[in-house]
C-alpha cells in the first residue's frame, strides 16, 4: 500500500511541478537563463577515529605479509586490502612513524638472517659464490619490488614529509644489504675478489658467465660500492697487463705485438659495454695506454718501424699509427719516420752500381712513402711535412748530381728511343719528376743540363712529341718564374723561325742548282743555346757550296750578323748499298764524310787511320768516338783491322773483350789500325740508327757544362753580396755570410763565399772596416 501511495505522490509532484513551470519555461526560452547554483562542502562536525586495537590487528597483517613475500609464498590478503591498511595508518603521523619504524626492523632482520645463512654456508669456489650471492641479491630486489608496492602511499606522504631524516623503502633494503654485506665476514671482499677472479680467467681465455658478472656490478652500483671494486678492478689490470705487456714485447715481433695490444683494446672496450660502469673507461684505457704502449714506445720503434717500412706492412704501420697518436706521441714517430727516410734516401745516392736508375728508384722511393703516409698514417700534416723535409734533405747532400740525373731522366722520356708511354703515362712521370725537382736546392744544374739536352732532342729531331716538351716547359715556368724559362722558351721560337727561313731560301731561285741533296739548317741564337766551340772538318763539296749560298742568301737579309757553323750537331741520312740490300742511314755528319771516303776505294780495299784522318781534318778524340760507333758490333759498317802490336797492347789491357757478359765489346782505335767497308752488313731495318752517339753526352761537354755552372754561381754570389752591402753599408763576416745562404737558390760552401768576398774587396766593391777586420764596409 505504501509503495502505490509513494507512486502516487510522485505522480502528484511531477503534475504540480509541470503546472507550475509552464508559464517560466516560455519566459526562459524567450528571456536570460536561470542563475547559477553555488556547490558548498562543508567539513565534517566530528573526525572519525581509528579503533584502538587497529594499528596492531594492521601491522599484524602487513608483518605476515612480508614474511610471505621473503618466504615466496602467497599472501592471505590482497596487495589492494594491504595497501588500503596502510593508507589508514597514514593519517596519522604518528602511527606512520610507528609504521616506518616496524617495516624498517623487519627488512633488517630478514637481510640478516639471509646473509648470514650465506656465510654458513658459502662456497671456496669463486664462481659457485657469486652465483649465490646474485641469486641472493635478486630474491632481495624481487621482495623489495612487491613489498614498496603494498607500502607506495607510506613512501608517497610519510617518507616525502621527511625526506631528510628518512630513506624511501627501496632505499632502505639497499642499506641494510650493503651494511650487512660489509658487516658479515667480510661478504663485500669476497664478492670484490670473486669478480676479479672472474674477470682474470676471462682475460686469460676462460669464458665466464657475462649476464652473472653484470648483474652483480649492478649490485655493487646500487649499494654504492662500486668505487671500491672499480679501485681495486684498476690495481689488477695494472698488475695483469704490467707482466704480460713485458713478456709480449720480448717474445713476439714488433706486428705481432701490436695486433695483440690492438685485440687487448677491443676486448677491454667490449668487457666495458658487456658489465662494467662507463666511468671506469678512463682509468682503464689509461693503463693499457700506459702498461702496453708508452712504455714500450721506444722498443716498438727501434725493433720494428724500419722493418715494417721496408716491408710496405701498410696494416701494421696504420695500426703503429693508431696506437702512438692516441697516447700522444706523434713525434716519436716522426722522429724515426724521418730518420728512416733520410738513411734510406743517403744509401740511394751513395750506390754508385745503381747511378744509371736513381731517379726512377726515387720516384718509386716516393711513391711507396705517399702510399704509407696515406693509408697507414692518415696523411697526418707533421709526418707529411717530415716526408718533404727529410726528401729535401738528402736530395741534397750530394751537391749538383741529383740536380744532373733528374735533368737526365726527363730527357730520357722526352726522347725518342725510349720505353713508349701513352701522354697520361708521360703527364704523370713528368708531374712526379717535378717533386723530386722542388727538393732540389741547386735548380741551377738543373736548367744547365736540362737545355743541354733539349737542344739535342730539338736539333737531332729525337723529341717524342713538341707538345710535351711545351708542357714541360709550361710546369718548370710555374715552379720557378718566368726568368727560368725565359731562354727555353727563346729555343723554341728559334726553331719555328728557322722553319720559316729555310721555307723562304727553298723557294728562292738560288736553291735550283742543288737538287741533289735536301739541306735543313737551324738558325740559332748563341746567347739561348748551350753551346760548344765550333769543331772544324774538312766537308764534300757539295756541302761547303750549299752552305756558302745560304750564308750569302741569310747576310742578305740580316746585315750585321754572322754565321757559325756547329758541324758537331749536324746530321745526316745517306743511302748506302750492300750486297744484298740497299739501307738508309742516319749519321752524323762527322760519320756521314768518314763513310764518303770509302765512295773512292775499290771493293775490298783499306784505309788507314791516319789517312781517314787527313782525309777528315777531325780532332782524333773525335775521330775516334766516330769510329767506334761505325764499328761497333751493332752497327758493324766498318770493319777494324788491328795491327799486330795495337793487338797485343789492347789484349794485355784487358780492354777488348767483355766475356760472360750481355754487353758488347768495347772497341778501341789506335792510330795504327786500318778499316775496311762491310759489304756484308744486314739490319732488320730499312733505316738504320747509326748516330746514337750524338745524343750522348762527351766528357768535354759535361766539363763545360759544369764550368758554366760555376762562372754563372760565381756571378749570382758577387751580385747578392753587392745587394746585401749596398742595403746594409755595414754587415759582420758571419751575418753576411748568413744572409747569402738563406737568399742563395744553391747551397753554397764557405771557403767559397769567402773567396769571392775577397775579390769584390780587390776590387774595391768592399772593404774592411779599420778597427775590425771581420766587418765589411759597402763602398759607393
Amino acid at each position: 500500500m505504501s509503495f502505490n501511495n509513494n507512486n502516487n505522490n510522485i505522480n502528484n509532484n511531477v503534475n504540480n511541478i509541470n503546472n507550475n513551470n509552464k508559464k517560466p519555461l516560455a519566459n526562459s526560452l524567450a528571456g536570460t537563463p536561470p542563475a547559477k547554483k553555488i556547490l558548498v562542502i562543508k567539513n565534517l562536525k566530528q573526525i572519525p577515529k581509528t579503533p584502538e586495537n587497529y594499528e596492531d590487528s594492521s601491522w599484524s597483517k602487513l608483518s605476515s605479509a612480508i614474511s610471505s613475500i621473503n618466504k615466496k609464498e602467497a599472501t592471505t590478503l590482497t596487495q589492494e586490502e594491504l595497501y588500503k591498511m596502510v593508507e589508514n595508518l597514514c593519517f596519522d603521523k604518528t602511527l606512520a612513524s610507528n609504521l616506518y619504524n616496524k617495516i624498517s626492523v623487519q627488512i633488517e632482520q630478514h637481510i640478516t638472517q639471509t646473509l648470514r645463512h650465506l656465510v654458513s654456508t658459502m662456497s671456496s669456489d669463486p664462481i659457485i659464490f657469486l652465483k649465490s650471492i646474485n641469486s641472493i641479491w635478486k630474491d632481495h630486489t624481487n621482495q623489495m619490488i612487491m613489498i614498496r608496492s603494498i607500502f607506495l602511499y607510506l613512501d608517497r606522504t610519510y617518507v616525502i614529509q621527511n625526506s631528510n631524516t628518512v630513506k624511501s623503502i627501496w632505499d632502505l633494503g639497499l642499506f641494510y644489504f650493503g651494511n650487512n654485506l660489509s658487516q658479515q665476514s667480510n661478504l663485500e671482499r669476497k664478492t670484490i675478489d670473486s669478480l676479479l677472479y672472474s674477470i682474470r680467467c676471462e682475460r686469460e681465455g676462460d669464458e665466464i658467465d657475462r649476464d652473472l658478472i653484470h648483474s652483480l656490478v649492478k649490485m655493487l652500483s646500487s649499494l654504492h660500492i662500486y668505487t671500491k671494486f672499480e679501485n681495486e678492478f684498476i690495481k689488477e689490470t695494472n698488475r695483469f697487463y704490467d707482466m704480460e705487456g713485458n713478456i709480449k714485447i720480448n717474445e713476439v715481433e714488433i706486428p705481432m705485438y701490436l695486433k695483440y695490444v690492438c685485440d687487448r683494446l677491443s676486448q677491454e672496450s667490449e668487457r666495458l659495454m658487456r658489465y662494467l660502469e662507463q666511468s671506469t673507461k678512463k682509468q682503464l684505457m689509461a693503463v693499457l695506454d700506459r702498461q702496453l704502449i708508452e712504455r714500450h714506445v721506444d722498443v716498438i720503434l727501434e725493433k720494428g718501424f724500419n722493418t715494417m717500412v721496408n716491408g710496405d706492412r701498410l696494416e701494421d704501420l696504420g695500426r703503429l699509427y693508431q696506437l702512438l697518436n692516441g697516447v700522444g706521441e706523434i713525434k716519436k714517430i716522426k722522429e724515426s719516420w724521418q730518420s728512416y727516410i733520410k738513411q734510406t734516401g743517403i744509401q740511394m745516392l751513395n750506390d754508385k752500381e745503381k747511378e744509371a736508375t736513381l731517379i726512377q728508384d726515387l720516384l718509386d722511393y716516393k711513391d711507396r712513402l705517399d702510399r704509407i703516409l696515406n693509408q697507414s698514417f692518415s696523411k697526418n700534416e707533421l709526418l707529411t711535412y717530415a716526408l718533404k723535409e727529410s726528401f729535401e734533405y738528402f736530395i741534397n747532400t750530394k751537391q749538383n748530381k741529383p740536380a744532373e740525373l733528374v735533368a737526365r731522366f726527363i730527357d730520357s722520356k722526352l726522347k725518342v728511343g725510349g720505353k713508349r708511354m701513352s701522354e697520361e703515362e708521360l703527364e704523370t712521370v713528368l708531374n712526379k719528376s717535378l717533386i723530386l725537382f722542388r727538393y732540389i736546392q741547386g735548380k741551377d744544374v738543373f736548367e744547365a743540363f736540362y737545355k743541354q739536352d733539349l737542344s739535342k732532342r730539338l736539333l737531332l729531331d729525337k723529341s717524342t712529341s713538341i707538345d710535351a716538351e711545351k708542357s714541360m716547359i709550361s710546369k718548370l715556368k710555374t715552379e720557378c718564374g718566368t726568368t727560368f724559362t725565359a731562354k727555353l722558351e727563346e729555343m723554341f721560337k728559334d726553331i719555328e723561325l728557322s722553319n720559316d727561313i729555310m721555307n723562304s731560301f727553298r723557294d728562292s731561285p738560288i736553291t735550283q742548282n742543288f737538287k741533289s741533296i735536301e739541306m735543313n739548317i737551324y738558325v740559332l741564337t748563341s746567347g739561348n743555346w748551350p753551346m760548344q766551340p765550333p769543331i772544324e772538318a774538312t766537308l764534300p763539296k757539295e756541302f761547303l757550296e750549299y752552305q756558302e749560298v745560304f750564308n750569302k742568301f741569310y747576310l742578305s737579309k740580316h746585315n750585321g750578323k754572322t754565321l757559325k757553323w756547329q758541324n758537331a750537331l749536324s746530321h745526316c741520312v745517306v743511302k748506302a748499298n750492300f750486297n744484298q740490300t740497299k739501307k738508309e742511314l742516319a749519321v752524323s755528319l762527322f760519320q756521314t764524310i768518314i763513310l764518303f771516303l770509302f765512295n773512292d776505294v775499290a771493293d775490298g780495299c783499306e784505309l788507314s787511320y791516319r789517312d781517314i784522318q787527313a782525309n777528315t781534318g777531325l780532332p782524333a778524340g773525335e775521330l775516334k768516338r766516330n769510329l767506334q760507333s761505325l764499328c761497333s758490333s751493332k752497327n758493324d759498317i766498318l770493319i777494324q783491322k788491328k795491327s799486330s802490336a795495337s793487338s797485343s797492347s789492347s789484349s794485355s789491357s784487358g780492354i777488348s773483350s767483355n766475356s760472360g757478359t750481355s754487353k758488347p765489346k768495347l772497341i778501341v782505335v789506335d792510330e795504327t789500325d786500318t778499316f775496311l767497308f762491310n759489304p756484308k752488313f744486314t739490319h732488320k731495318l730499312f733505316k738504320v740508327k747509326v748516330n746514337n752517339i750524338q745524343a750522348q753526352e762527351t766528357v768535354e761537354e759535361n766539363q763545360k757544362t759544369n764550368e758554366t755552372i760555376l762562372s754563372d754561381r760565381q756571378y749570382q754570389v758577387d751580385a747578392a753580396i753587392v745587394r746585401i752591402m749596398k742595403t746594409r753599408k755595414t754587415l759582420a763576416h758571419n751575418l753576411l755570410i748568413s744572409e747569402l745562404v738563406s737568399l742563395l737558390k744553391f747551397q753554397p760552401k764557405p771557403v767559397d763565399l769567402k773567396k769571392r768576398i775577397e775579390i769584390l774587396i780587390e776590387k774595391e766593391y768592399l772593404c774592411r772596416d779599420p778597427e775590425n777586420a771581420m766587418i765589411y764596409n759597402y763602398m759607393a
